[in-house]
């Protein structure tokens, strides 16, 4: 019996598509307007690229994200991947049940609970050790607090599949537990690894709630400027701003496709290999 695509499937998908990409495209297309009036069309103009090029502000919290974005996405991966290798490998241990429950609360924690008890906590430690003053650290720190819990779900699920009877042949063959983990296990969970770094990385850039409780003077991330600007109104420049945003995530997201397509291709032809 062939199998034929229901015409409502199809239907229902293209519209969620559409829901989806359109208003993605309309601001693209709104950031290339020549008027100053966001609703009116006056021409083709890359005007507000230009502009933005010169906004220091936009610029100078844009460096501050990418800055706090790639330490946080690095020290999520390093912590969230060490979380799950205790919590696959290690079936019983004492503080498990914490553990696990510590991992799971960032999930379903409401981002303003999330931010006022961190703002508590830098504020308690602030009086009673010194450090640290609230800026780039602490929205550091805040960060990986909750991204490390998506990178730990993410690494666990796949970590749990991984085959680990090549890492037991690695160490039967002379290779140390960490060795044999980096040789064997390590490449078949990289493509969770990549993608758990660009979760950590779009989430700490996306962030806004969070960033607002826990940031000081002159430590403004771009998502706390664009809403402030939209604040008083939508403006050009920020159309320009948000599709640049756009396409540098949708290249990270084409590059890792492309890395993670790579690494399952090579993983299937040395099984294939081994085979023979």
């Amino acid at each position: 019996m062939e199998n034929r695509i229901s015409p409502l499937l199809v239907s229902v998908l293209c519209i969620g598509i559409a829901i989806l990409y359109i208003p993605i495209l309309v601001l693209i297309g709104y950031s290339f307007n020549a008027s100053a009036l966001v609703s009116v069309w006056g021409g083709f103009s890359t005007s507000w690229y230009t502009a933005l090029l010169h906004n220091d502000q936009i610029l100078d919290a844009a460096w501050l994200s990418l800055k706090i974005g790639v330490v946080v996405s690095t020290g999520s991966v390093i912590l969230g991947t060490l979380a799950a290798i205790s919590l696959v490998r290690f079936k019983i241990f004492r503080g498990r049940l914490l553990l696990t429950g510590m991992v799971n609360a960032p999930l379903v924690m409401p981002e303003i609970i999330t931010g006022i008890t961190q703002l508590l906590l830098f504020v308690s430690m602030l009086q009673v050790l010194g450090w640290p003053h609230r800026g780039f650290t602490t929205i550091v720190i805040a960060h990986i607090a909750f991204c490390s819990a998506y990178v730990t779900i993410t690494v666990q699920s796949r970590l749990a599949s991984a085959d680990r009877s090549l890492e037991e042949a690695a160490m039967d063959l002379g290779s140390g537990p960490v060795r044999a983990f980096i040789d064997t296990t390590l490449p078949s969970i990289a493509p969770a690894l990549a993608s758990s770094w660009l979760l950590s990385f779009t989430l700490s850039l996306d962030d806004l709630v969070i960033s607002s409780f826990v940031s000081g003077p002159g430590a403004s991330t771009l998502p706390m400027v664009i809403f402030s600007k939209v604040k008083l109104g939508v403006s050009p420049d920020v159309n320009a701003l948000a599709s640049l945003m756009i396409g540098l995530v949708g290249a990270c997201v084409l590059f890792a496709g492309y890395l993670m397509r790579r690494t399952e291709r090579q993983r299937i032809l040395d099984a294939q290999m081994a085979e023979r």
